[in-house]
């Protein structure tokens, strides 16, 4: 599935919503097309083990033309489910769009958490969405090609970030095992957090440089 946002102002619309909305479009789609094999399959496999006797009784040119529109749904399913593949093989493929801080603050916890998993995606990374009640600090999880794990910490933020969240972030990269952790934030990052984070493997992206990844990905996109 191609992973795509939507910007669409004139409806006033969150983009993290509208993707939403088409990923169940797309799932209702699937899920049409497979009741549809299914039931031509029931009726290719009545009709080569039973043989209906009734088949057999219809005049020559009904049963030319059963023929025929059993090849041309075979073959209309079968384009169906490759131009399904791939869309599939191009789920990874994503689109950033160029939004301002205040922008995503606007956005829910939720929904910010998933446009920061899009950022991650667009890098390459391999993404799980943890955010949740319960996830012990960690809203996603990264993974190189390689393997190497890393947590991310999603802050929609307007208050600035002091080191406290940095030393819960920190102690929750012991408890994973993780390789690195990441804070995204919309908010401002207090020197003193920046100095306790600096020779730990913590990488710390405030508002301003969000909106600078954010505006650099969607110069990237499509090419």
């Amino acid at each position: 599935m191609l992973a795509r946002f939507h910007w669409l102002q004139q409806f006033n619309q969150p983009v993290v919503q509208l993707r939403r909305a088409s990923a169940q479009a797309a799932f209702a789609g699937r899920r049409l097309l497979a009741g549809l094999t299914a039931v031509f399959g029931l009726w290719v496999t009545y009709r080569a083990m039973w043989q209906p006797a009734w088949i057999a009784r219809l005049p020559g040119t009904f049963t030319e033309l059963l023929s025929l529109s059993e090849v041309a749904g075979a073959v209309t399913l079968v384009c169906l489910w490759i131009v399904v593949a791939w869309q599939y093989r191009r789920r990874d493929v994503v689109t950033i769009p160029a939004v301002d801080v205040d922008t995503l603050y606007a956005l829910s916890p939720y929904d910010f958490e998933i446009f920061v998993a899009q950022l991650f995606r667009k890098k390459g990374y391999r993404v799980t969405h943890r955010g949740r009640s319960g996830d012990m600090g960690v809203d996603l999880e990264i993974a190189q090609a390689s393997g190497r794990r890393a947590i991310v910490q999603c802050k929609r933020y307007r208050s600035t970030i002091g080191p406290e969240i940095v030393r819960e972030l920190y102690g929750t990269l012991i408890h994973e095992e993780a390789v690195h952790a990441f804070l995204v934030t919309t908010a401002d990052i207090s020197e003193s957090a920046r100095e306790w984070a600096q020779g730990k493997p913590i990488t710390l992206i405030d508002g301003t440089a969000l909106g600078q990844i954010t505006a650099v990905l969607s110069e990237t996109t499509g090419k």
